[in-house]
């Protein structure tokens, strides 16, 4: 049997200390700013974007990631969205007595390599250690740090504008539903969780304007539209036979009844442009392995609308609106 986590509730001696130094330091660096309570950045700005979010997936560990690499590709990408160059993140770990230890090593391995790959340092943390039962094995809280570079303004959208997403839909969220085992059926599809801000980077260089960028994660493609439709007051048509998604995600979600507009996306971003930009982001997009499957998928039809709403045109040339996701489709995705 591999070594298990064994610190009692609450432990801040000698064992704490080493799990800190010996995995926490080794892996992210920073042995200098270990020594003291708190980091000290020069961030060179006076326009700083910050997020957090807590990381509670189950299972931790799922085809194509962990939930180490999904907590840092998660909240790079609330701040790639935003706009926002990240820059650091902080971590709390709230671990389960007993867990092994080994694989608390492949999570902070992975969230490691993440970060170097999204050129983010992870610069501060917390360890606190419950009983047996008190979590599933680990939760992961991080807050994210960028830079915003240029002024952000109230979007000007404009009819026709358009609506591009940046790959295939539901991947993260069958991903996930197939590690839990729980179904009997075997669905081969990888989670999509990665980092997007060098691909969004290079789209906002390519083009004068963009509109407005989401990630579609819980809630996905259909939700993220829907919030972006009320909260500006526009009309936006999507259209069905143009929606990147993989035929094992479209056959399991027609087998066990789920809708895959609304299931959650890790590694995928929605972009608004002006028409005339559309190609351009598409051309960009497509030379990264994260964006090789990216589609034009509709426009905004209206705006200053009263009520903002999203139609879905179907094949047969028929619209209907599309809701926010009421409820959780599939839970503990992120």
């Amino acid at each position: 049997m591999g070594k298990v986590i064994s610190l009692a509730h609450g432990d801040g001696g000698e064992l704490s200390h080493r799990l800190i130094q010996d995995l926490f330091v080794k892996d992210f660096g920073h042995h200098k700013e270990a020594m003291f309570d708190a980091s000290i950045l020069d961030l060179h700005s006076n326009r700083i974007a910050v997020t957090t979010d807590s990381f509670v997936i189950k299972p931790i560990f799922f085809p194509g990631g962990t939930i180490g690499k999904l907590s840092v590709a998660g909240t790079v990408n609330d701040l790639a969205v935003s706009g926002a160059k990240p820059l650091y993140l902080t971590c709390g770990f709230v671990i389960e007595e007993g867990f092994p230890l080994s694989d608390l090593q492949i999570i902070v391995a992975d969230m490691s390599k993440e970060a170097k790959k999204a050129g983010v340092s992870i610069i501060a943390g917390d360890t606190k250690v419950v009983e047996r039962g008190g979590c599933d094995g680990v939760y992961i809280n991080t807050t994210g740090i960028g830079l915003v570079e240029n002024q952000k303004v109230m979007p000007a959208f404009q009819p026709g504008d358009a609506v591009i997403v940046s790959g295939t839909l539901g991947d993260h969220g069958l991903a996930i539903l197939a590690a839990r085992g729980e179904l009997g059926i075997q669905i081969p599809v990888n989670s999509d969780c990665a980092s997007l801000n060098a691909m969004l980077s290079d789209v906002t260089a390519a083009v004068d304007e963009v509109r407005i960028m989401r990630d579609p994660t819980r809630g996905g493609l259909a939700t993220a539209l829907v919030e972006i439709a009320e909260d500006f007051s526009l009309q936006i048509i999507i259209k069905e036979s143009l929606i990147p998604i993989k035929s094992q995600v479209a056959g399991a979600c027609d087998l066990l009844g789920f809708d895959p507009l609304y299931i959650a996306n890790e590694g995928k971003a929605i972009i608004i442009v002006p028409d005339q930009s559309k190609e351009e982001v598409l051309r960009v997009l497509r030379t990264f392995a994260e964006g090789k499957d990216a589609e034009c998928i509709g426009t905004i039809a209206q705006i200053n609308c009263d009520a903002g709403r999203l139609l879905l045109e179907t094949p047969l040339g028929t619209k209907r609106i599309l809701t926010r996701l009421a409820g959780t489709m599939l839970p503990r995705i992120c």
